[in-house]
């Protein structure tokens, strides 16, 4: 059976857009965490998926979203990334549609294959924080500006604060 409501958000991605729930929706204490190890890119991906992970990993890594347990997940990503570009490519390069030999007009192979690709990839890229909807839920550590205040609490909190101001 399905669960009901709304897909739960990653806890990484929760703990990067801060606390929207205003307290009232706390973090799971007791939520798995994988072991730490070594993320590698798989070596049976096609070599455009390959730098769609070389691309994205270090970052998503970094911020918490990638772990070995989400290997697969982005290797599915980086598969349909590859494989969704390829079909864009070739629509480019020869069209969307082509005659049949009795005179009919249909829609080359490639635009369905492209299609399902790209859902694959929107599903997944919300996943890991790649999607626009995603990422403006984000509250990067230290904000946007780089400006030091002028309020003694506010630098407290920050960290800027200097004994003697």
């Amino acid at each position: 059976m399905a669960t009901r409501g709304r897909k739960p958000l990653p806890t990484a991605l929760k703990i990067l857009e801060g606390d929207r729930g205003k307290g009232r929706r706390p973090l799971n204490e007791n939520e798995p965490r994988p072991p730490k190890g070594v993320i590698k890119c798989p070596s049976w991906l096609v070599p455009e998926a390959k730098k769609e992970w070389k691309r994205l990993a270090p970052s998503l890594e970094a911020m918490g979203l990638l772990t070995i347990w989400d290997i697969d997940s982005f290797s599915a990503y980086c598969q349909a990334y590859a494989r969704w570009r390829e079909a864009e490519e070739f629509i480019t390069q020869h069209g969307s549609i082509f005659k049949t030999p009795s005179g009919y007009v249909q829609q080359v192979p490639q635009v369905s294959i492209a299609q399902q690709n790209l859902k694959i990839m929107q599903s997944l890229a919300g996943e890991f924080g790649l999607s626009p909807a995603t990422r403006s839920r984000i509250i990067a550590a230290g904000g946007m500006s780089d400006k030091t205040s002028d309020d003694p609490m506010e630098q407290l909190l920050n960290g800027q604060w200097k004994e003697g101001e």
